[in-house]
């Protein structure tokens, strides 16, 4: 399973989102620090999910982390989010 795959299926799993979006954007990066060749080391992720209801920014931003985990937050380079309820 690719890391796109992963994110996906973990995010589902916990947040039970009506809106998701992985997109890989590691080419965007090439000759960046943290960019892999095959990409998957850049993510841009939009999520809107009712388990966001009354969180601030920040506790939006930790539940995501909190889902995907920490081996896997380990595996990659950089997670741009845009998250709403």
């Amino acid at each position: 399973m690719s890391k796109t795959q992963e994110i996906e299926a973990r995010l589902r799993a916990a947040l039970s989102p009506r809106e998701l979006d992985v997109v890989d954007d590691s080419e965007s990066h090439r000759g960046h620090a943290g960019f892999q060749e095959g990409g998957e080391s850049h993510f841009n992720v939009r999520i809107r999910a009712e388990a966001f209801a009354g969180l601030s920014r920040i506790a939006r931003h930790r539940a995501v982390h909190g889902a995907i985990g920490p081996e896997l937050m380990g595996r990659i380079h950089a997670l741009a989010l845009d998250l709403d309820v």
